[in-house]
């Protein structure tokens, strides 16, 4: 079966795949939005680097569970702070997460403004580097 959005599926998985898209776009717009911000795959999803490298975010879409989310580089601190204040908006991410990263859901409702500031943060602190 074909699964992909307007091609089969259940009503679940193509909703889904609807919010999926919407949420990814939105991303996509704060990230590129970074001077010399860049857009390439890495591990099967799409990332944002600064100019040809390093890499400040990656969205995670079926990464070894059912969640919508993205990883972004922190700044000193700002992991534990988000983790710990809402713990159902954002997590330790795996591999990364031991270096600082913020892993953000993104299929739970978010203050969007926060996640730019959060977009932001991850592009200046690999900037700065």
């Amino acid at each position: 079966m074909d699964r992909r959005p307007g091609r089969g599926g259940t009503r679940a998985e193509q909703l889904r795949a609807a919010v999926t898209t919407d949420v990814l776009e939105r991303l996509r717009a704060l990230c590129m939005s970074m001077p010399k911000a860049t857009e390439r795959q890495s591990h099967g999803e799409p990332a944002w680097f600064v100019g040809r490298s390093p890499q400040f975010a990656t969205f995670a879409d079926h990464h070894h569970d059912d969640r919508v989310a993205f990883w972004a580089a922190g700044p000193p601190g700002a992991q534990q702070d988000w983790v710990s204040r809402y713990p159902g908006r954002f997590f330790v991410p795996p591999y990364v997460g031991g270096r600082g990263w913020i892993g953000v859901y993104l299929d739970v409702e978010q203050d969007w403004d926060e996640i730019a500031d959060i977009v932001a943060d991850a592009y200046h602190a690999v900037a700065s580097r």
